[in-house]
């Protein structure tokens, strides 16, 4: 794993895109914070960039450096919750702006999965997680059902996990309102 790793951590780098497994599903992602990249990330889905991505940070103490002011709710949401918890936080900073809401938030995942949080440690900065699959289609439980031309229009497919069938169920997305409110928008 570690070479696989050391490769993918070169395409991050240097503007690409990846096709990889996350904590949920098979997600296209390329560095949160290159705009340029995240283009190609909008480009290859076919999807409209006033809908903001969703970001894989490795630790809370990532997300510190991300968010301006990150709710003691927030983080204790993530301690407690064991299945995938996205989060949509306000003052979002440091990020692509393409990658963000027009208000600024940003939705946040921190995966407790094994692969995930080896590359978020060895990259360094957030990367985008969307599903495999073009916008208004069906996202792919495995990675034999993406399309041909999702694995195509990557820079590097990943080889990791690739016999392995992801979860049926997508992350749980809560928004922390700025009065401290928890609103679940997906369960």
């Amino acid at each position: 794993m570690e070479e696989e790793i050391k490769k993918i951590v070169e395409v991050l780098s240097l503007g690409g895109t990846i096709l990889y497994p996350t904590d949920t599903i098979w997600g296209i992602g390329c560095d949160a914070t290159n705009a340029r990249a995240a283009e190609k990330v909008y480009k290859l889905k076919g999807r409209g960039q006033e809908k903001s991505l969703i970001v894989l940070m490795e630790s809370v103490g990532q997300l510190k450096e991300y968010i301006g002011d990150v709710p003691e709710l927030a983080i204790d949401l993530i301690a407690s919750f064991t299945d995938p918890l996205t989060v949509i936080y306000p003052g979002a900073r440091k990020l692509a702006k393409n990658v963000m809401a027009a208000d600024h938030t940003i939705a946040i995942r921190i995966p407790q999965d094994e692969f995930c949080q080896a590359l978020l440690r060895a990259f360094g900065k957030p990367i985008t997680s969307t599903s495999a699959n073009r916008s208004g289609e069906a996202s792919p439980l495995s990675f034999s059902k993406i399309t041909t031309d999702i694995l195509e229009g990557v820079d590097y497919v990943v080889k990791t996990n690739q016999n392995r069938i992801n979860r049926p169920k997508a992350s749980t997305i809560v928004r922390i309102n700025e009065d401290g409110e928890i609103q679940i928008l997906r369960n």
